[in-house]
């Protein structure tokens, strides 16, 4: 594959955080000679994010290995399908839906998350409601690994999402992960996503390698780059072939 053919990585944030969350994966990439880019995700509705993803992938004109968190797992497995661009799929403790599920149905799918205790809602102009995690809960909600002035960052940072988005479904008939190879690195320790939850989509989508972090939260691209980075490699080196 010459150099203009190589793969560029798209990596996409989920809820409750934003493109810099991916700064010390992209360091890790970049190290070893790969591409990335990390997409501001409007965290509106999967059809719409989705949308908007298609085009950054239509701009970059190359292929592309999709890496998406949380919440971003809906929108690469949206925007991936039928989508010839897109080469291999990275799950970073993200959902990996099938038609008709959403996050919020996933996440409730097993017991464990306590997501819902830490959130506050407030009104949209436009109708419906969004969702941030209340500050003084986000270290131990949502990044329990790092240390408390990173969490207190993250957490004035955090992007809020629509409740629209949280509970849309997966809108194409097929998601990406059935046709793409995927690769799924999670941490053990996700209060967000179950890890029970986790397993089980990994194992529902025939993950090509499945890495399971101990201790790790659910900001594991923010706390264990190089497991993060790793999988990510391995996808990229199956494009190269």
């Amino acid at each position: 594959m010459s150099s203009a053919e190589q793969p560029t990585v798209v990596l996409v944030h989920g809820a409750f955080a934003e493109s810099a969350s991916w700064n010390r994966v992209i360091l890790h990439l970049r190290d070893r000679g790969l591409d990335a880019l990390a997409v501001a995700n409007p965290l509106r509705s999967v059809e719409d994010d989705a949308t908007y993803l298609r085009d950054v992938i239509a701009g970059l004109g190359r292929p592309v290995v999709l890496a998406g968190h949380s919440y971003g797992g809906m929108v690469i497995s949206e925007a991936a399908a039928r989508n010839p661009a897109v080469r291999a799929l990275v799950y970073v403790g993200a959902f990996a839906p099938a038609p008709g599920e959403s996050a919020g149905q996933l996440s409730g799918k097993f017991p464990g998350s306590t997501l819902g205790e830490a959130l506050v809602a407030y009104p949209l102009a436009a109708g419906g409601q969004e969702f941030r995690i209340a500050e003084e809960k986000f270290h131990h909600q949502f990044c329990a690994d790092l240390d408390a002035g990173e969490a207190a960052l993250m957490a004035a940072t955090q992007r809020p999402v629509t409740e629209r988005a949280l509970y849309g479904e997966l809108t194409v008939s097929e998601p990406g992960w059935r046709s793409l190879p995927s690769w799924f690195v999670f941490g053990e320790s996700d209060r967000n996503i179950p890890v029970a939850a986790l397993r089980f989509m990994a194992e529902r989508a025939g993950s090509r390698g499945t890495r399971e972090v101990a201790g790790a939260s659910h900001a594991i691209a923010v706390s264990q780059p190089d497991a993060v980075a790793a999988a990510i490699l391995d996808a990229a080196r199956h494009v190269r072939g």
